[in-house]
């Protein structure tokens, strides 16, 4: 009997081991093919139509070298990028990844944050750390747009103008010659309503024809709780699940991610912190199209 019991620990001992091993290779495989198809997939997302309004992408009316790096002879395919959040700390907490990845590949990235986060009177000082957290990401200061407007409050009790942000995207889109708009889904990743009604704004936008063809818009999946904090862990179960657009990265841009996050220091809960350890959000973003032209096209 208790050979029986030694040869059916090491069985499940090895069995183990042997999945143990398998997924890490799987996580690798995984990180293998996305680093092969990731210049496929920006490609095809990466395609405006026609150019509009400042071509030159710039809130500021001045340009980065780091974003364009050769002003005599700029790429007319280049990827320009609009990331729309609610909240400062919405770029690193929710979409570190995709930020990392398209600035890397030497896209112009945008970012519009519709409201200063000042539920707890900290507007001004959150509006200083989305610009250093900003700084760690590749998004510079000029290329930052921050909301500060009463019908837009950090409050997600209060029922954001749908008016109001729709006008503040479109000119965004329209003015910058913005080719991508990345956001938030219908459950808003964490479930807050201003992150909801970004979404319900763009969607709408969309069903009615106002977004020229030139733009692709994205939303981020929600997860489950229990993907959500699965870490690096979850990579495997994100890329064999559908999804339109993937970004991946991986432990030197995590560092650069955290360290994005750690410039929030007003938000810098315990739960926040856990949260940098085990979200893979951190890790992984997977988007979902919700604009009409794109809703059958396949990206990895």
């Amino acid at each position: 009997q208790g050979l029986f019991n030694g040869a059916d620990e090491m069985f499940v001992f090895f069995t183990i081991s042997f999945v143990l091993v398998a997924y890490a290779v799987f996580i690798k495989f995984v990180y293998y093919r996305h680093s092969q198809l990731w210049p496929h997939a920006l490609n095809k997302i990466s395609t405006p139509l026609y150019t509009v309004g400042n071509s030159r992408f710039c809130p500021a009316q001045e340009r980065s070298g780091a974003l364009f790096p050769n002003s005599e002879d700029e790429n007319p395919r280049e990827t320009r990028a609009l990331i729309v959040t609610a909240h400062p700390d919405d770029e690193c907490m929710f979409f570190a990844p995709t930020v990392l990845r398209l600035v890397e590949s030497r896209a112009a990235v945008c970012l519009l944050c519709l409201s200063t986060g000042n539920y707890n009177n900290q507007g001004l000082q959150r509006k200083k750390e989305l610009l250093d957290s900003c700084a760690v990401l590749g998004i510079p200061a000029n290329h930052v747009s921050i909301i500060d407007d009463k019908e837009l409050p950090d409050d997600p009790a209060v029922q954001w103008s749908t008016a109001l942000i729709s006008s503040l995207i479109l000119k965004h889109i329209q003015n910058y010659a913005i080719s991508l708009v990345l956001t938030f889904d219908g459950r808003g990743v964490s479930g807050h309503a201003n992150h909801i009604a970004i979404y319900k704004t763009l969607s709408h936008l969309a069903s009615a024809g106002r977004i020229h063809e030139g733009c692709q818009i994205f939303s981020l999946h929600s997860i489950s709780i229990i993907r959500k904090y699965l870490s690096i862990l979850e990579l495997p179960v994100s890329w064999l699940l559908p999804s339109d657009f993937c970004c991946i990265i991986g432990r030197e841009d995590y560092k650069r991610a955290k360290k994005a996050m750690l410039c929030h220091r007003s938000q810098l809960l315990w739960f926040r912190r856990l949260y940098i350890l085990f979200s893979r959000y951190m890790f992984v973003n997977t988007f979902q199209a919700i604009t009409a032209e794109t809703k059958n096209v396949k990206i990895y």
